[in-house]
């Protein structure tokens, strides 16, 4: 059977290994799970019983409105309701970007290494993509490349902080380079892991509102899959302008929401007690990874997500990896990234000094 030629140049994108398939596979008793950035402390007890007390609505369609959930992100953000979509994660928003803005005489432009979806969703499109050569993002080499390529440019993807690097940026850096792009470019700032970067340092805190008011051309992703624990759930959001929002529902399916995940993320956004708890445990374990690395002479990029990635000149990531898999611990290969790295995802305090014992003997 023959498929569209373009498929050709897309690699499929590699998720986290399945923590009971692991288990089958090697005769594990105990498997961790340190490879999709998942929340370790699980979901917040608020957001588990709005899903059992909303169980009974299962058989139903949701809200297509998505009021509730709307209006709680609103005053969060203390915008309009009509400033947001709803996503099936924000992967679902980064797709609307691409849809709405790129064709096959088109490109878009991001650092060196980012997020693999922007990639795969363009060249779904025969998209052309543009590079930085710098892995992290480079504001100078972005605005050349994207100065070079004017024409073709209609999309930038600034993932701030950067997946699976670490990496991120100044506020008002991404602000500054916003003001040098054209307003017929779309550029997409990911804020998946900004909650994490704006605890840890305010000059990355990046303002949604103060964003789409600024910048007509902007859109701010947001996620419930990291900091809230509603990976399962699949709920993430798009903040922009309403001419915006407007053009992305014209590509939106209905119901693309559950009921049950709507009302979890209503609840977590709730939950200030476990979001605290997240971020202060993230950021005191993630100091430990860095003294490990130090120890081990491992380079590695300062963090500013869950997560943390380090590099190897004389290791094999992939075997190291694979060890790692035999011995109950996942974490994520950047093999496919076309790097000799592996990005940890930071547990709690067991699983991570799991992680240091396993390594410490395969090293």
């Amino acid at each position: 059977m023959k498929f569209n030629p373009f498929l050709e140049a897309i690699k499929t994108y590699e998720s986290g290994k399945d923590m009971d398939l692991v288990a089958k596979e090697y005769g594990l008793k105990e498997v961790i799970k340190l490879a999709s950035n998942e929340n370790p402390y699980g979901t917040s007890k608020k957001a588990k019983e709005a899903i059992i007390n909303n169980a009974h609505l299962a058989h139903l369609y949701p809200d297509d409105t998505m009021s509730e959930l709307k209006q709680a992100l609103a005053q969060k953000y203390d915008i309009l309701k009509e400033n947001l979509i709803i996503g099936s994660g924000s992967d679902q928003i980064i797709e609307y970007i691409v849809h709405a803005k790129l064709d096959h005489s088109k490109a878009y432009l991001q650092c060196g290494v980012s997020f693999a979806m922007y990639e795969i969703y363009a060249k779904q499109l025969g998209v052309k993509v543009y590079k930085t050569p710098s892995l992290t993002h480079d504001l100078n080499e972005l605005y050349e490349l994207y100065q070079k390529h004017k024409n073709e440019i209609k999309v930038i993807f600034l993932c701030s902080p950067n997946n699976p690097l670490g990496e991120c940026l100044d506020a008002s850096e991404v602000f500054e380079f916003l003001e040098k792009i054209d307003e017929d470019c779309l550029v997409a700032i990911d804020g998946a892991y900004n909650e994490f970067a704006s605890f840890k340092d305010s000059k990355k805190h990046i303002n949604p509102k103060e964003l789409i008011h600024k910048f007509q051309n902007a859109v701010y992703l947001g996620t419930f899959s990291k900091l809230y624990g509603l990976g399962g759930m699949r709920v993430g959001y798009g903040i922009a302008c309403k001419e915006i929002i407007n053009a992305f529902y014209k590509l939106r399916a209905p119901f693309n929401v559950t009921n049950l995940s709507l009302k979890a993320a209503v609840a977590a956004l709730d939950d200030d007690e476990f979001v605290q708890k997240t971020l202060e445990n993230n950021f005191s374990q993630m100091k430990l990874y860095e003294d490990f690395a130090k120890n081990y002479k491992i380079r590695y990029i300062p963090s500013y997500t869950n997560f943390i990635t380090y590099f190897f000149d004389e290791k094999n990531s992939t075997d190291l990896s694979e060890k790692l898999l035999k011995n109950g611990i996942i974490i994520r290969n950047l093999q496919s990234y076309g790097l000799n790295a592996v990005r940890i995802s930071i547990g709690t305090e067991y699983e991570n000094s799991r992680f240091f014992e396993e390594f410490s003997k395969n090293f």
